[in-house]
């Protein structure tokens, strides 16, 4: 008997939808931190500068760094602790893990071809499917959005 230590290579797809079109912005990072999801919100800022953009999160410790630096253009909107159903993504997060359960990777990089592939799969009208709850839908249509 003996020790063994696991090694795991992992990488970090980050992610947004928009429930009334559907329209997403993905994009991978080596962490789930502070740093990387600021990167993340700059990337989607650049992509849409044009539009204000409220985001819905849960309460993960990469969302809420204290010197988090949020573009002007996106508006942080948390949604109360251990809520995941009412985050439109995870619905979608659970479709996308349907095509990676009981699979294996032999490297990163076919990971990501298989990632490209899942998420390619999913037209808009799909991810607006997937991710519309009644509830946002009218909320959006409520508030003129």
């Amino acid at each position: 008997m003996g020790l063994y230590q696991w090694l795991f290579k992992y990488l970090w797809l980050y992610g947004l939808v928009e429930p009334k079109t559907g329209n997403s912005f993905f994009y991978e990072f080596s962490h789930l931190d502070t740093p990387c999801f600021e990167k993340f919100l700059e990337l989607f800022s650049q992509q849409y500068p044009d539009e204000v953009h409220i985001i819905q999160l849960d309460n993960g410790r990469g969302h809420l760094g204290l010197d988090l630096s949020i573009p002007d253009n996106i508006i942080l909107l948390f949604q109360p602790p251990y809520c995941p159903e009412v985050n439109p993504i995870e619905r979608f997060w659970k479709e996308v893990k349907k095509f990676l359960k009981n699979q294996v990777f032999d490297s990163l990089d076919f990971l990501r071809r298989i990632l490209r592939n899942i998420l390619a799969r999913f037209t808009q009208e799909d991810i607006a499917s997937i991710t519309g709850y009644d509830f946002i839908l009218e909320a959006l249509s409520v508030a003129g959005l």
